[in-house]
């Protein structure tokens, strides 16, 4: 087997980074005053967010205290190697952040990795790290395992604990164990809770 050749200015190389949590633990509010600190530094940003979360507005990233900046969005199916590889050439940005980063395709966390080591570009992406099933989304999944930096984002479940879990409610409070993945709500539909109380939440047993 051939010796893998090395770089004199590897330590220089750009990385993908991801920022995980569960529900309601400030991750956009991190990363626009991360991206507000390059632009202060005079290094522009390129930040994007998912189509189909439109809470904050469409493309816009919102936080629960009030910020927020535009943002372009990625849907599946695109490709984002390309459109970062194209959009470098029209203007210079310093990094790129990627807010509900949870709902990639694993194909996009490919092309994120790739624009990180091909294009020199630091990929920052935030989100949650599993559902309210307890289940690893897929977008996620591939983060943790392409990754070159793993951050947590901590809040506390209300006993104190860190929580670690997120159960979903119905408009009556009711939690619910079953349904689809992808269902985009905040503080009315989602409650995040340390693993011991999110057992109690959903009956100590496996969610379907």
């Amino acid at each position: 087997m051939s010796a893998l050749p090395l770089r004199g200015n590897s330590a220089r190389m750009a990385k993908l980074y991801f920022h995980y949590s569960t529900m309601n633990a400030g991750k956009s509010t991190l990363l626009l005053q991360a991206s507000h600190n390059y632009r202060e530094r005079g290094m522009d940003t390129y930040l994007l967010t998912a189509r189909l979360d439109r809470r904050a507005g469409e493309g816009r990233i919102g936080s629960r205290i009030g910020i927020g900046q535009h943002a372009d969005t990625f849907a599946p199916g695109e490709d984002l190697f390309s459109r970062l590889q194209q959009l470098q050439v029209q203007r210079s940005f310093a990094c790129v952040f990627v807010d509900e980063a949870q709902f990639l395709e694993p194909a996009q966390v490919w092309q994120l990795a790739r624009a990180a080591d091909d294009l020199n570009l630091p990929v920052m992406c935030y989100g949650l790290r599993v559902d309210f099933r307890g289940q690893l989304f897929p977008g996620s999944a591939e983060l943790l395992a392409l990754a070159d930096d793993l951050r947590e984002v901590r809040t506390i479940c209300f006993c104190g604990r860190k929580a670690t879990m997120v159960v979903r409610q119905d408009e009556t409070g009711q939690v619910l164990v079953a349904g689809e993945q992808i269902q985009v709500g905040g503080n009315e539909t989602y409650v995040s809770l340390c693993r011991r109380h999110w057992r109690e939440a959903v009956g100590d047993t496996p969610p379907a």
